[in-house]
This record gives C-alpha cells, sequence and structure tokens, in this order.
C-alpha cells in the first residue's frame, strides 16, 4: 500500500506483523521478493523510523530505475539531482522531472530524506557496495556554539558530521503558536466529547498526535501526589509502545518501567487544570479522575457510534487532526493553512 493504494507489479513498501504483536517494514519487489540492500538497512533502524524511511526507499529505488541507475552506479552528483527532483534548490539543471502532479517535499521531508539516503549508502559502503560514494559522504564541519553546549565535552569538539544532501537550516526566531483565538474558535467547531479532549489536549500539553493517541488510562496521573513519585503534581507519561491497538506510537522513546502497579519513567509532563476533569462524586478518594472518554483504555477513542461492537475502539492518529480538518474554514482565514502547529505552553513543558 502506498498513498492508501494498492500497489501491484512495481516496489513497494510492505508492513510485516510478527508473532509479538510488533509491527516493522521492509521493501519489496514486483514480483514480491524482498529488496535485501533495503531490508538489511531498514533492520538497523528503530521502531517508527524504520516505516519513514521504507517509504523514503521505495520512491528512490523506483527513481535509480527511472534514471538507469543502481545502488553501485550512483554518484553523489546523482543523488543531488533527485534530491532537487523532490524540492531541494539546486543551481542547474537535474534532469527528467520526478513525482509529476506531486507537490515538492518540504523543509523537514528533505531533511527525512537527506538522513535516510546517507545511512543507507553509508551502510551499503561497510558492505563494499560503491564505497567512493560512501567516502563521499562522510563530510564534517565546524562545530557550533549549540553543538558545544549539547556536547558531554564540547570544549574539545573539533568536527561534527555533515550530511551533504540535506538542505540549509533555517533560523525559526519565535516558536510555532496558535494564532490568537484559535482555540476557542475550535472547541466551537466540535461536536462531540472526544474531539474537545483533543482540541484541549493538544493545545495545552504540546502533544504530538502520535503520543496523544497512544496514551493509557495507566498513563495518566491526574492528580497530586501519584504512585510514581516523579512529579508532585498531576502529570502524564508519554511511553512508547510498539503493541498499541490503534498503532499509535510516542517518537521519543525515553525508558519507562511497570512498578508498584504504577507507570514510571518516559517523558513526564505537567498538565493544565483544563485538561483534568471532575471527579465523580462517587469516586473513593483514591481513584484518579479519568478523561472525558472514561469507558475506553485510551485517552483518545473514537465514539461509540463510529465502530462496530459494543465497545469503542481506540482512535488512530489520522483521527486526530480530524476536528481541525472540520473546522477548516477558520484555519485558512487565520493562518492560510489547514493544519496548525502544535502548541507550547508551560503547562506542556517536560520536566
Amino acid at each position: 500500500m502506498v498513498d492508501g493504494r494498492l500497489v501491484v507489479g512495481d516496489l513497494r513498501g510492505q508492513e510485516i506483523v510478527r508473532g509479538d504483536g510488533w509491527v516493522c517494514y521492509t521493501v519489496v519487489d514486483a514480483d514480491c521478493s524482498v529488496v535485501a540492500e533495503a531490508d538489511g538497512f531498514l533492520r538497523t533502524c528503530a521502531a517508527g523510523t524504520d516505516r519513514t524511511y521504507a517509504y523514503v526507499l521505495v520512491d528512490h529505488l523506483r527513481w535509480l530505475r527511472f534514471a538507469g541507475l543502481d545502488t553501485g552506479s550512483v554518484s553523489l552528483e546523482d543523488l543531488r539531482h533527485y534530491m532537487a527532483a523532490l524540492g531541494a534548490d539546486y543551481p542547474g539543471p537535474f534532469g527528467l522531472p520526478w513525482r509529476e502532479g506531486k507537490r515538492p517535499y518540504g523543509h523537514s521531508a528533505l531533511k527525512t530524506a537527506a538522513a535516510c539516503l546517507k545511512g543507507f549508502y553509508l551502510r551499503l559502503g561497510t558492505l563494499d557496495v560503491n564505497p567512493a560514494l560512501a567516502e563521499a559522504l562522510r563530510v564534517t564541519r565546524l562545530p557550533t556554539r549549540a553543538d558545544r553546549r549539547r556536547a558531554m565535552l564540547g570544549h574539545v569538539l573539533h568536527s561534527m558530521p555533515a550530511n551533504p544532501l540535506a538542505p540549509a537550516e533555517r533560523v525559526r526566531r519565535h516558536p510555532k503558536m496558535l494564532p490568537e483565538g484559535a482555540r476557542d474558535l475550535l472547541l466551537g467547531a466540535v461536536s462531540c466529547a472526544r474531539d474537545r479532549v483533543v482540541v484541549t489536549w493538544l493545545a495545552d500539553g504540546g502533544f504530538r498526535i502520535g503520543e496523544l493517541c497512544g496514551l493509557r488510562l495507566v498513563d495518566l496521573h491526574l492528580r497530586e501526589q501519584a504512585e510514581c513519585g516523579q512529579c508532585w503534581g498531576p502529570h502524564v507519561h508519554i511511553c512508547h509502545r510498539e503493541d498499541n491497538a490503534n498503532r499509535a506510537r510516542a517518537k521519543t522513546k525515553t525508558p519507562w518501567t511497570w512498578q508498584d502497579n504504577a507507570v514510571s519513567g518516559g517523558t513526564v509532563r505537567r498538565v493544565s487544570p483544563a485538561m483534568i476533569p471532575p471527579t465523580s462524586s462517587t469516586s473513593p478518594p483514591s481513584t484518579p479522575p479519568r478523561p472525558l472518554m472514561a469507558c475506553s483504555w485510551s485517552a483518545c477513542t473514537a465514539p461509540r457510534g463510529a465502530s462496530r461492537g459494543p465497545r469503542p475502539r481506540p482512535a488512530a492518529c489520522c483521527a486526530g487532526p480530524q476536528p481541525v480538518w472540520r473546522s477548516a474554514g477558520w484555519s485558512r482565514t487565520l493562518s492560510g493553512t489547514a493544519s496548525p502547529p502544535r502548541c507550547w505552553t508551560p503547562h506542556g513543558a517536560t520536566l
């Protein structure tokens, strides 16, 4: 499946569901045989990264065939032509058009593609495939002040690895924020409790959509002095899991544990008072308050009528932006796009 359509007779990304519930990805050819070079590289990638890189490699391997090249003969200049075909700036012609009828990659997508290609060809270089290209990709740059501050012994740094395929860095002078009044307009446009939770938690908590849809009730310590002992006030533990029913996964993989019937570790974030619903008067004091959809194991679930069966199913990550798209009229008016960025507030600060 590529872009939601079935691909037959061409290279494609293949999802593999293992017996333990984990999901991994590979690249298969038109005859359903595994592309060994791509599969070996994807096996070295972390969960979540392998899915993104699989589809990047599918597009790149298709382009190689389109250009009459292969992994053993492609050069650094050819890779620059490919990045230009994706949308990167290039001072000159770069060959026949590629991805006709599709929008060019944005800055973030170009950085992802450049990182994937560099890692792919560096690994091939270790297997004695196109070592000249691997050597050309091993370039360095001078460390910046930010690099020295992040490093353990930053004062002794002399060089940092660089990627000759990556676009130039952009300096953002201000953090991404929602337009003024956008939250109130969104809350006025939603029609169910699930959508109100999505808008409130994304706005106040600064969650990624995978983090929000991957929350479980045991991750929500929405009271003071929780059993984990990691934060005095109400907070949330963002834990990376591979076995969520909705395939939602947190991007950050901070270690976490389950001990003493409580979640510890992960990424801990404080929550705002608006994110905590009132506790039922019939509940004992030790019962933690639940989100507005208390009937679900996840903090973000589909409405009861949206799925078959007596119990609702957890919403997938694609369900989170739906309240935004349903109110796309205001977003195009205020910001020119129907996909507003994440909103970081003091309540969403990471501890």
